[in-house]
């Protein structure tokens, strides 16, 4: 079962589906990145728990010229790898690679904005149908979220407007960003932003999906993320964000713990937040 003490995240009233489709924001069509488009992979998290971060993402995109659409044909099947169904995880893959197949065909890049769906789509699909062209071919396509926004910064260059964000930002590398071996993808997005002033920490934060919220496992959780959670509180900033949500949770909760007379941090969902509110877009209004 679920430890008690465990801080477990909400539920949003509205999915992310629903909140693109009734409030698609404007794209910018004479922006540097206006020959891209990209298919927004939802993510379970990002659909259903915290529409914030897709929405931001759809934002940064769309002011830098990017044609976007979402979907979310399915989860992508991490916690059932974390209990060993394989074969449930194959059946995912299969069909969430149907669903994006035809949009790949038309030119469109995959951006998944939680780091574990990015590394299923990527690797770990891969590795468990290795003979399924349309895996193969998904995982060619697929980008995670940050990776995707430098890669626009370095080839087309970022749109003109983004304001300061001020107070600093405390950031955590998330596990499943660096299993990816795409380098500090969401350091490099946070430092585009003007005055982001940018620590970086490297250290698990514990969770380790389910398995963190468990009884009998939770208490264990949060020793292992309390170094990374002491580092983050010691850099004194504003904002600590970390690109894994469910991480970011379980930091939150840790440094709650610590007997520090340091002001209060806000928690980030993600860095594209950050780099949101920069761009004008703020979810908390």
């Amino acid at each position: 079962g679920i430890d008690r003490n465990a801080q477990l995240p909400t539920y949003a009233s509205q999915s992310l589906e629903a909140r693109a489709a009734a409030q698609p924001p404007a794209r910018n069509a004479e922006a540097p990145a206006k020959a891209r488009k990209v298919v927004l992979y939802a993510t379970c998290y990002g659909d259903y728990n915290d529409a914030s971060i897709g929405m931001a993402a759809l934002h940064v995109l769309a002011a830098n010229g990017v044609e976007t659409k979402v979907l979310h044909p399915h989860c992508c099947g991490m916690p059932k790898l974390e209990q060993d169904l394989i074969g449930e995880v194959a059946d995912a893959a299969r069909k969430v690679a149907a669903a994006f197949a035809p949009y790949i065909a038309e030119g469109y890049d995959i951006v998944a904005p939680v780091p574990s769906c990015a590394l299923m789509l990527k690797f770990e699909w891969p590795l468990i149908l290795p003979n399924d062209e349309s895996v193969k071919t998904l995982a060619k396509a697929t980008f995670d979220l940050s990776e995707y926004i430098v890669d626009i910064a370095r080839k087309e260059g970022l749109a003109e407007g983004m304001a300061p964000v001020e107070g600093g930002v405390a950031f955590h590398v998330a596990c499943h960003s660096r299993a990816q071996n795409i380098g500090q993808k969401g350091a490099e997005l946070l430092n585009l932003i003007p005055h982001a002033d940018v620590d970086v920490v490297e250290r698990c934060s514990g969770h380790g999906g389910a398995w963190g919220y468990k009884k009998g496992h939770f208490d264990t959780a949060m020793k292992i993320g309390k170094p990374a959670a002491r580092q983050l509180n010691a850099a004194g900033k504003k904002h600590v964000v970390s690109e894994c949500p469910l991480a970011g949770i379980h930091i939150e909760q840790e440094i709650g713990q610590l007997a520090s007379e340091t002001p209060k941090t806000e928690r980030i969902a993600h860095p594209i937040v950050l780099m949101a509110r920069a761009y004008g877009f703020d979810d908390r209004r």
